[in-house]
């Protein structure tokens, strides 16, 4: 055989070798694209799966404020992974774990759970403090309610809970605050009304339970005042929907 020849069987014999390395099916010399439940990256899970209604940062979304110290402090491991896995019956709110139809595995929530804790929480956020419990444990009463939302919520949402007139000349029928509207009552738990009562939205100025009365020479809300607003908010619920 002559060396030409030889050099060209050599020369063809490579390219099909390169050509089959690029065949369609055959994989590829980059990085292997992880599968879906095995993403742990706590900024992907959470982009994913959360910042649609949370919010960029976990904050500024439609829903609850998921990057305020005080809300994950209140809450806990073992809410927001009821919360997150389960999801809120009847709401937008989805159930995440795999168990519940939903798309992640327990791993993935745990590391969302933690991801929140790790980058969101304060250092003793609640020290010294006595701080309302997550869930209601008194009985409710809904007329004590309304006199309590007049002291501690009226300022921003009105007396009806059905927001107050921007105070700007170039906005004189723009009304902020509602509280009241059918729409957000609708979508929105008893739960998470007591959550954003509680924790309040630093997103949107609103201030928690701490300081609702701040300049008004009154003290932080009691558990039994957060229980009652939540009652009556929740009555007005149940008017708009006889």
């Amino acid at each position: 055989m002559s060396t030409v020849h030889s050099f060209c069987v050599g020369l063809i014999l490579c390219l099909g070798c390169i050509g089959c390395a690029y065949a369609p099916g055959h994989p590829s010399p980059g990085p292997e694209v992880p599968r879906p439940e095995q993403v742990l990256d706590f900024a992907t899970l959470y982009k994913q799966n959360c910042a649609g209604c949370h919010g960029e940062n976990g904050k500024n979304g439609m829903a609850m404020a998921l990057a305020n110290p005080v809300y994950l402090a209140i809450a806990g491991n073992a809410n927001l992974r009821q919360v997150i896995a389960k999801g809120v019956d009847g709401k937008l709110m989805p159930p995440f774990d795999k168990s519940a139809g939903g798309t992640l595995t327990s791993q993935q929530i745990d590391r969302l759970i933690e991801g929140m804790l790790q980058t969101w929480s304060g250092t003793n956020t609640l020290a010294a403090l006595h701080p309302p419990s997550y869930t209601a444990a008194a009985k409710s009463d809904p007329k004590q309610g309304q006199k309590v939302f007049g002291e501690f919520c009226a300022q921003c949402h009105g007396a009806d809970g059905a927001g107050v007139k921007s105070p700007a000349a170039t906005k004189p029928n723009t009304v902020f605050g509602s509280i009241v509207d059918p729409a957000y009552l609708a979508l929105v738990s008893d739960q998470s009304l007591r959550s954003i009562i509680i924790a309040g939205r630093p997103d949107q100025n609103m201030p928690d339970w701490r300081s609702d009365a701040a300049g008004l020479g009154s003290h932080a809300m009691s558990d039994q005042e957060i229980t009652d607003v939540v009652a009556w908010l929740a009555a007005q619920r149940a008017a708009s929907n006889p």
